[in-house]
């Protein structure tokens, strides 16, 4: 395309062409007449394309400001209302030309939040500001906090117009957060059950062996009292011979006969086995109750050795007799948690050792321990099949389980998982070199002044 041909360009050829110009005058004439009317089409294209495109780019602003639940105004720098939404129309019942013009304040319901808002506008109106609550009069004349923002809106020069302020209810606000309160208390109600019947799941695998574990020392009390009984009954009529004054030979005779000399010699380590039986069971019953306890307080210090024994011990009472656990570990390790539900982590990996080391010739576990500056490292290391390598990173995902269905529920580890997160440890997985799987499971110590 040539020049752009000016109208006084085109006035001047088609005056000389009146004036008796050649007929290539002529022509040029109408060919710059072409090349405007051409721009002319081109200019309205684009200038009808810019329109549609304004149009659109305005109805999404309309579209976007009529969807908001937040109450939204535009004021200028003397906070006169320029614009608002439909939700501050409804909040406030007037229509947008009843807003528009009137000044922001008139829209608060105190005294304290209109002198707020002009000192606000009186020197801070280019600063931004983050829920600050005031009162707005609602429809019916009630006062109704709302959180408010503003932001400063400026020109495409730079220059400062006014300010856009956004707003939510507060009563809405409290009632989102009550709400998501109430959701977290509900999800960790959840997690504690899921936590207990996981804990009844494990302690439901091991009845067998408590029962044998109880068992012994109750057969043993059983026994004793049986023994005690019949001890008593000869006591009494040894004293009832006595008592009744019977002849020095006769009372000789039934002592004798009865074996009271025996018999008394025989009474202290009746009493002490009977005791040390029922220790034995009020021992078990202890422990079995701090298990299956819904723990409250995971910062209480313990012992970890007697944790990993007592897991082990009811383990291995349940498991077959070719499953055999070696538990190397120092006298003692002092760390602060729970033992109920560190106890409960301790078996499942013990319990996962039994299962996955099922069907070998020697099905066996090692149970070592590391201890570095401020953490011990518990390894559990099984001779068994080891796990597919694509399975895991998935190993402690809640409900994924390679046993059979009806043999694990695939929560076990999930849970130990997050218990040895809650305190401050780590649990991991991977194959051994030889063979098998390794749980490393470290916790840190308890500070040495609390040792």
């Amino acid at each position: 395309m040539g020049d752009k041909i000016e109208p006084d360009g085109i006035e001047q050829l088609v005056a000389a062409a009146r004036a008796g110009a050649s007929e290539d005058v002529w022509l040029d004439v109408i060919q710059k007449m072409d090349e405007v009317y051409s721009d002319l089409l081109q200019y309205e294209v684009a200038l009808e394309d810019k329109n549609a495109a304004l149009e659109e780019s305005q109805q999404f602003i309309v579209s976007v400001l009529t969807s908001m639940s937040d109450v939204l105004l535009v004021c200028n720098r003397a906070g006169v209302i320029e614009d608002v939404n439909q939700s501050l129309q409804q909040l406030t019942g007037r229509d947008e030309a009843a807003l528009k013009g009137r000044r922001i304040f008139d829209l608060f319901a105190d005294e304290a939040s209109r002198q707020q808002a002009q000192h606000f506008f009186a020197g801070h109106v280019g600063e931004t500001l983050h829920d600050c609550e005031m009162q707005l009069r609602a429809a019916d004349g009630s006062a109704i906090p709302v959180s408010l923002n503003c932001t400063p809106r400026y020109s495409a020069t730079g220059k400062m117009l006014g300010v856009v302020i956004t707003g939510r209810p507060v009563g809405e606000l409290r009632r989102a957060y009550q709400a998501l309160r109430q959701a977290h208390e509900d999800l960790k109600r959840t997690q504690q059950q899921l936590l207990h019947s996981e804990k009844m799941a494990s302690l439901g695998r091991l009845v067998a062996g408590v029962a044998h574990e109880l068992n012994n020392p109750i057969s043993f009390v059983f026994g004793n009292v049986l023994a005690l009984k019949r001890y008593s009954n000869r006591l009494g009529e040894y004293l009832g011979a006595v008592q009744r004054k019977e002849s020095w030979e006769r009372i000789d005779a039934l002592r004798e006969e009865l074996g009271i000399d025996r018999l008394l010699a025989d009474l202290p380590s009746l009493i002490e086995g009977t005791a040390e039986g029922a220790e034995r069971t009020r021992d078990i019953v202890d422990g079995l109750k701090r298990f299956s306890a819904v723990d409250r307080n995971l910062l209480e210090p313990m012992d970890l050795v007697p944790v990993v024994e007592r897991a082990v011990h009811w383990v291995s009472k349940a498991a077959p007799g070719g499953f055999k656990v070696h538990v190397d570990l120092p006298s003692t390790l002092a760390i602060n948690g729970s033992a109920g539900q560190l106890q409960q982590v301790v078996m499942n990996l013990v319990q996962n050792a039994c299962d996955a080391t099922a069907g070998q010739a020697e099905a066996r576990l090692e149970i070592t321990c590391r201890i570095d500056v401020e953490k011990v490292r518990l390894r559990f290391a099984d001779n068994g099949v080891g796990i597919a390598r694509e399975n895991l990173p998935r190993v402690f995902d809640p409900f994924f389980t390679t046993k059979p269905v009806g043999k694990g529920t695939g929560l076990g580890l999930a849970i130990s998982y997050g218990i040895v997160e809650r305190h401050g440890g780590k649990l991991s997985v991977e194959n051994g070199p030889g063979g098998g799987t390794v749980f490393t499971l470290a916790l840190p110590l308890a500070p040495r002044g609390a040792q």
